[in-house]
């Protein structure tokens, strides 16, 4: 599915899409929510579930390499350089 056919999509479709064809690469904690990265055909999509409703309040969705920082940030590799 391309990146625009995502966008027009309604949030229960997003979230079925998401789920059953996008591969989870990566998560991380911003209070209050968690938020999911889903790789899709050639953009990722990110999932903020609210921690408290276990809900998914938003999803955003990019392309540019450059907003995977704050997930690349998250790897630790100390181990690897032993």
């Amino acid at each position: 599915m391309r990146l625009s056919e995502f966008i027009l999509l309604s949030e229960e479709e997003k979230k079925f899409v998401v789920l059953h064809h996008g591969i989870l690469v990566a998560k991380r904690s911003i209070s209050p929510y968690l938020v999911f990265l889903f790789q899709m055909d050639g953009y990722y999509v990110e999932s903020y579930c609210n921690v408290e409703t276990k809900g998914i309040e938003e999803y955003r969705v990019f392309q540019h390499p450059a907003l995977l920082t704050p997930y690349l940030e998250e790897i630790v590799i100390d181990d690897l350089l032993e």
